[in-house]
């Protein structure tokens, strides 16, 4: 066994004996990456890629004596014209190791000398750069362009058994970026729909040698984003409504504008009719115009008095020197105030105890209202009219007179059957009646 490992070692030592530039002695560098020739036939070289600036000569190569020997190096550079490497530098230190920097592009071969032999490296550098920049060359209300453009060397290097040129293939790759994330790979880049905000991208150039470089632009935004919510304002305390899930005449709507990136004075509201009125003006030719109001606030309160199916749109606007950019934004569903109509109790208890103590008949989206109230005999007990009603609730609160507690001259009234006649206009321009009778009951 210890004969064949030292018959090994003999043929090793005899290979390197044989071919001293074996694995031991080499060309390096700092490069960001070393990749081989293709050279069409024999030993490929090494290629050192160095990324840098425009003009700047990054480009550097150290040469290393076989097993560390002291040595003296010849450097020589490839002309391609002639075909012959000619001399740039001798090393005569002695020392086991040789650089040279700032050199420029091209085939560097250097001869190594010392107790071992001579030996021959041969490398190739590049000093690779991107010279990037970015724009926005065009940009209106409906999309801005990137343009990004960037400047490097293309690379040829010369086949050494053949002499031929061949190109160095950068794969030169380019993306924007916004915020980091990668947005597109296509230059020149449309966006359409703008962003309301100011918004910075990022054109970035970059190959398979690592060398990255890049150039930002700012899209200052001349763009608006129409968008509101509303509420409906009921009356009653705290806003509570009544027991009727209906929306009642009149009816007070908060909108809130959620707009971005609008002029805080550009703002138009579109109050649209109601949908059936707009069809029956078409049906009979007298449609001329579907909007009902037109305002100017920024967040307004809007009070629909009439009986309908209403729409609202939003128009905002953001004016710079070059533009005047719009958008609009509709409500998601219609606002539907429900028909009059009037609704009477068949009884009630005004004893005091907090429950059911008032003869309260119920209008819905009325505009005047009369009610005369009569006991068993035909003579008035309670009269109440009004011809500007605001809704059940709001009225109830403020004019108790409005609903009868039961009392004739301060005094309750004497339980039995009473009758009732309610009549008026609704705010859909209907006549509404209601009559019956109606018990009032007290206990002992």
């Amino acid at each position: 066994m210890n004969i064949f490992k030292l018959l090994a070692g003999l043929l090793f030592l005899s290979g390197i004996l044989l071919f001293p530039g074996t694995g031991f002695a080499q060309i390096t560098s700092d490069a960001n990456v070393v990749v081989p020739t293709e050279y069409s036939s024999g030993a490929q070289d090494d290629i050192h890629v160095f990324c840098g600036l425009k003009g700047e000569q990054k480009a550097a190569l150290t040469a290393s004596a076989v097993n560390g020997e002291s040595a003296t190096f010849e450097w020589l550079k490839y002309n391609a014209q002639s075909g012959i490497f000619a001399f740039v530098s001798n090393d005569l230190s002695g020392t086991s190791t040789s650089s040279i920097s700032n050199l420029e592009d091209g085939c560097y071969r250097v001869k190594v000398t010392s107790a071992s032999g001579v030996n021959t490296y041969t490398s190739w550098v590049f000093n690779n750069y991107y010279e990037v920049t970015a724009a926005i060359p065009q940009s209106d209300c409906d999309y801005f362009t990137l343009q990004g453009e960037f400047e490097t060397p293309t690379f040829t290097y010369t086949d050494l058994t053949t002499g031929l040129a061949k190109e160095l293939n950068k794969e030169i790759q380019v993306k924007w970026k916004v915020g980091g994330v990668d947005f597109s790979i296509v230059t020149p880049t449309q966006v359409f729909n703008p962003p309301t905000k100011n918004t910075d991208y990022t054109f970035e150039v970059s190959d398979r040698f690592e060398c990255v470089a890049d150039a930002e632009v700012t899209y200052t935004s001349i763009v608006t984003k129409a968008s509101f919510d509303y509420a409906i304002e009921y009356y009653g305390p705290d806003g509570k409504r009544s027991d009727i899930e209906k929306e009642e005449a009149p009816l007070t709507v908060n909108f809130t504008n959620t707009s971005e990136n609008a002029d805080v004075d550009q703002y138009e509201w579109f109050i649209f009719k109601d949908r059936q009125k707009i069809k029956d003006e078409i049906a009979a030719g007298t449609f001329k115009d579907s909007i009902m109001d037109i305002l100017y606030n920024e967040s307004p309160v809007y009070t629909f008095e009439a009986v309908g199916t209403y729409m609202v749109k939003l128009v905002s606007k953001k004016i710079t020197q070059l533009s005047a950019c719009t958008d609009t934004f509709y409500m998601p569903d219609y606002i539907k105030i429900d028909t009059s109509f009037i609704e009477a109790p068949n009884v009630f208890t005004p004893n005091g105890d907090g429950t059911n103590d008032n003869f309260a008949i119920k209008f819905f989206s009325m505009k005047s209202v009369k009610v005369t109230i009569f006991n068993r005999w035909g003579k008035v007990v309670h009269v109440w009219e009004s011809n500007n009603v605001r809704g059940f609730i709001g009225t109830a609160e403020s004019v108790p007179e409005s609903i009868w507690n039961g009392k004739i001259g301060g005094r309750y009234a004497s339980p039995g059957v009473y009758y009732y006649v309610v009549e008026g206009i609704g705010r859909d321009d209907r006549r509404q009646k209601e009559s019956g009778f109606f018990h009032l009951f007290r206990d002992k």
